[in-house]
């Protein structure tokens, strides 16, 4: 009686998070900010992490003045920052929910003051919002090199400089 030689199976690959985001502009940032590009850059922030079964974001790009009030009515910080992120958790379901706020003048003005190009810090903010809403944070030194460590690998896959090093 022959014996056959099995090989075990490999463990299955990972499924890829389901994604379901809406984009609102409340500013006209369409050409430079489309749709297709905001949700490539989600996509490769939840590709790169072994992450939940579904995701759920909006996303939105505001104004200085709805950056402004959306940081001082959640945060009481009376002045726009560059991205808010609102985490929800997950559902039974296990898709995570979230909302994601880029203040674009602020954006346009980091660009600029840190000699980054637009899209490339645009890039940054919406991977860096994107871990946020998936529960990352960046309150302690050990939190915040885990978070920058995961922002750097992402965007070097998308072949962009790390955001991190001082030219």
């Amino acid at each position: 009686m022959k014996t056959r030689k099995t090989t075990p199976a490999a463990p299955p690959e990972p499924a890829e998070t389901v994604l379901s985001l809406s984009v609102q502009y409340n500013v006209a940032e369409q050409v430079r900010l489309p749709r297709w590009r905001l949700r490539r850059w989600v996509a490769q922030a939840l590709a790169a992490l072994e992450g939940p079964a579904g995701a759920s974001f909006t996303l939105r790009l505001v104004g200085a003045a709805e950056g402004r009030r959306l940081n001082r009515d959640f945060r009481e910080r009376d002045y726009a920052t560059n991205v808010l992120t609102f985490e929800y958790g997950a559902d039974p379901a296990g898709t995570v929910h979230g909302d994601i706020v880029i203040c674009v003048p602020v954006l346009v003005r980091e660009a600029k003051e840190q000699k980054k190009p637009f899209l490339n810090h645009a890039a940054h903010l919406v991977i860096h919002a994107t871990l946020h809403a998936l529960g990352y944070d960046h309150l302690d030194p050990e939190q915040e090199a885990e978070m920058e460590a995961l922002e750097i690998e992402i965007l070097a896959r998308m072949a962009i400089p790390d955001p991190y090093q001082v030219s």
